[in-house]
């Protein structure tokens, strides 16, 4: 999959380019152009007649990159074997065919060459996202650029780069990779420095990235037959490390393969041999060394890195790096949203807190107002009480004058007097009763309201805990169901082997039935038998009789006869020819016949 999204990237780059109208479409002549060209970079036999078919309704107009996508994964991607074709020819292709409508530098004298604008270009291509149309977001462009800048040993210039960073439309969607080249092109990363140098850093940096290189350069090693030392120029890949004669890397002379089994370890020094150090594999322990300290820890780590790589099952460190990379900017995203989203509720609390001190205002503004009203009513009451006070007084001196004249009137008068003191008292009285039952009325609304809401907290709580009972009770309800279908199945099964039994228990007593007839049989073949054996006793003797009137003849005797096989007596006779034997033979035959 990595694969595939990696020669998309360059196959997109193709595309675009042959769409010169930018609708997103391109001409069949086109389309069979490019896919000539990708079955020759990839290695894979033609298939001439495949594109015909796949756009067999489409013979008129342009071809949709939506119509071209499925036959690229069919007949193209589907068929790509890993090691049987060299990748950098396909980028190259892809470039060469895009970078003629895209790649126009504007002046001439700080262009980049061709082949470093293409490594660039790669670059670009690996560190850029899955999302089309390929971009590269601010802080990878910062990345790359801070590489190429360290293996030139200068320093980047954040001033021209924040400069190109900061545009709106790079912050917004990203950078192109033509934008990008562009910016290089300008020449503000390589002022004072010679082409030569830029063109080793781009393919020091190209080689590493691209080329999956964690490190390289020249180590002594130490030979396993001869035993000698040879310098080597050694280049250490995620799960291999070779090394060459020299640095054109043309002849190879062994490959180290790394895994999980293999071990990196610092050696003392021997042999006039400094910074030495060895990898150990199953089968061999190579010995190397390196020019200073800092380069064997180098190495060393480089060598380790490469193990746990391998360990992993990852292919790339730098693919590595690139998702740990897009995780700290999804986590730096992560954190800014929740930052944004915790102010947004800082401020919304803020506007409550306002809004709810504006109503504590209104509401202290309702109680001053409230207080006002209840002075000014004590006020009207105190004025009544005065005025009426005043009328008493009037009265009274009223009576005074009139005491003199009229006793019975003045003494009518008092009573009166008395009676309208009793009266006020009265209305005082009533006056505070009726302000303290004001007060309860208002206690009695508060306990009232929080009555209700507790009430209707409690039929909340009723109302829960009704349909879990409900529940609790559907489920009885299903549970008891269930217990008498088991129930029920239970009966039918006990009825089943009831009848089971009774028939079992009738078959015995036809069994036993039988059993007694056989038994009776025998009794009477028994019976039978005996009879049989007495009549040829007596037959015997009367036959002896008749054949020897002078007494026993021969071997016949009153003894009882053997039983043979069958159980019928055997009687020896000396012979048939006398007519008195033959006469009882015949009616013993006719006996058993019967």
């Amino acid at each position: 999959m990595e694969l595939r999204a990696e020669l998309l990237k360059s196959i997109w780059y193709a595309f675009t380019s042959l769409d010169v109208e930018k609708s997103g479409k391109v001409s069949k002549s086109q389309l069979k152009v490019l896919s000539h060209n990708l079955y020759t970079a990839l290695n894979i036999p033609h298939d001439p007649v495949a594109l015909e078919d796949h756009f067999r309704d489409d013979d008129d107009g342009p071809v949709s990159n939506q119509g071209y996508m499925p036959y690229l994964n069919k007949f193209i991607l589907d068929k790509v074997v890993e090691g049987t074709f060299v990748k950098e020819n396909v980028d190259e292709f892809c470039w060469t065919l895009s970078a003629k409508k895209n790649y126009r530098p504007k002046n001439g004298v700080d262009v980049l060459p061709d082949k470093d604008a293409f490594h660039l270009w790669c670059l670009f291509n690996f560190l850029s996202e899955d999302d089309y149309p390929l971009v590269l977001v601010p802080e990878e462009v910062e990345y790359l650029l801070k590489k190429i800048c360290r293996a030139m040993s200068v320093e980047l210039s954040c001033v021209d780069v924040e400069d190109f960073i900061s545009q709106e439309a790079v912050q917004q969607s990203g950078i192109t990779v033509w934008a990008f080249l562009d910016f290089v092109n300008t020449g503000r990363l390589t002022r004072g420095m010679e082409k030569d140098s830029v063109t080793m850093a781009i393919d020091k940096v190209y080689q590493e990235i691209a080329g999956n290189i964690i490190k390289q350069g020249y180590l002594w090693k130490k030979g396993h037959l001869r035993r000698n030392w040879n310098e080597r120029w050694f280049s250490l890949q995620p799960s291999t490390l070779h090394y060459y004669v020299s640095e054109d890397r043309k002849e190879c002379k062994g490959c180290i393969e790394l895994g999980h089994n293999c071990c990196v370890e610092v050696l003392p020094e021997k042999e006039g041999k400094r910074c030495m150090f060895c990898v150990k594999t199953l089968t061999k322990t190579y010995e190397m060394s390196a020019p200073d300290t800092k380069q064997r820890q180098e190495w060393t780590t480089a060598i380790q890195t490469a193990i746990r790589l391998c360990v992993e099952w990852k292919k790339s460190l730098h693919k590595d790096l690139k998702l740990r990379r897009r995780e700290q900017r999804e986590e730096r995203e992560r954190r800014r949203t929740a930052k944004e989203e915790e102010l947004q509720s800082l401020r919304l609390l803020q506007g409550e807190r306002e809004s709810k001190l504006a109503e504590l205002e209104l509401l202290q503004d309702a109680q001053k107002q409230a207080q006002t009203a209840l002075l000014q009513e004590e006020q009207k009451r105190k004025q009544k009480h005065v005025e009426l006070q005043r009328t008493l007084q009037e009265q009274l001196q009223q009576a005074e004058e009139a005491r003199v004249s009229i006793q019975a009137e003045m003494a009518l008068k008092e009573v009166e007097t008395e009676r309208q003191r009793r009266r006020i008292r009265e209305l005082e009285v009533m006056q505070l009763r009726l302000e303290e039952a004001l007060h309860q009325e208002m206690r009695a609304r508060q306990d009232e309201e929080v009555y209700c809401l507790a009430q209707a907290r409690l039929l909340v709580e009723e109302e829960e805990k009704m349909k879990a009972l409900l529940a609790l009770q559907e489920e009885q309800e299903q549970y008891i169901l269930k217990t008498q279908r088991e129930k029920q199945e239970l009966r039918q099964e006990m009825v089943t082997k009831s009848q089971a039994l009774e028939e079992a228990q009738h078959q015995l007593e036809k069994v036993r039935a039988s059993r007694r007839r056989m038994d009776q049989d025998i009794a009477a073949a028994q019976r039978k038998l005996r009879h049989a054996s007495t009549s040829v006793k007596h037959w015997n003797i009367q036959v002896n009789r008749l054949t020897h009137p002078n007494g026993p003849v021969g071997e016949i005797s009153e003894r009882r006869p053997s039983l043979g096989s069958s159980g019928v007596p055997v009687v020896s006779v000396p012979s048939l020819r006398d007519p008195g034997l033959r006469l009882y033979h015949q009616r013993n035959e006719r006996e058993k016949e019967k």
